[in-house]
């Protein structure tokens, strides 16, 4: 069996992100205000840096009820964002940045975010990138669990 590259949690890491969403109950309810297309955006362009399966079918076939082409969908699971809205393109690409930095974006990186869509809406979107991490993490984790008690016959890790 061989060993995961996939980005996975460790107890600490998904007891801090867990903390975040526990304690922002406000900001976590204003994720389902974001236009629903755009919050697919955000969702597929987290997943398609951690490589979650299971979120990877799920929020595909959410973007495409939300009226995303199945083409942007595949564009945004293989990290292309050429077919984003031009309003939206800034805050998929620092999804991006901020799945690829584990949560931890450049803070000049954000500053740019900020200054095109305000505080308030960023802390928004961070906090839908932040549900999404915790989806696709523990998905993974679920992964490598499953294929260590199957003796690699069954979780998806590779």
């Amino acid at each position: 069996m061989k060993p995961s590259r996939k980005r996975t949690y460790s107890v600490p890491q998904f007891l801090s992100d867990v903390s975040a969403v526990v304690s922002n109950p406000r900001v976590v309810f204003k994720v389902a205000d974001l236009p629903a297309p755009f919050r697919e955006r955000l969702m597929l362009a987290v997943t398609a840096v951690n490589e979650c399966r299971y979120c990877s079918y799920f929020h595909a076939r959410q973007a495409v009820r939300a009226g995303l082409a199945r083409e942007e969908v595949d564009d945004l699971l293989k990290g292309v964002i050429e077919n984003v809205p031009l309003d939206e393109a800034a805050a998929v690409f620092y999804a991006q940045h901020w799945a690829d930095h584990n949560g931890d974006p450049d803070p000049a990186v954000r500053a740019r975010l900020v200054e095109g869509h305000g505080e308030e809406k960023v802390q928004v979107i961070e906090m839908a990138l932040l549900l999404i991490r915790i989806a696709n993490l523990s998905g993974n984790s679920y992964d490598v669990w499953l294929a260590r008690v199957s003796g690699g016959r069954w979780g998806g890790a590779a």
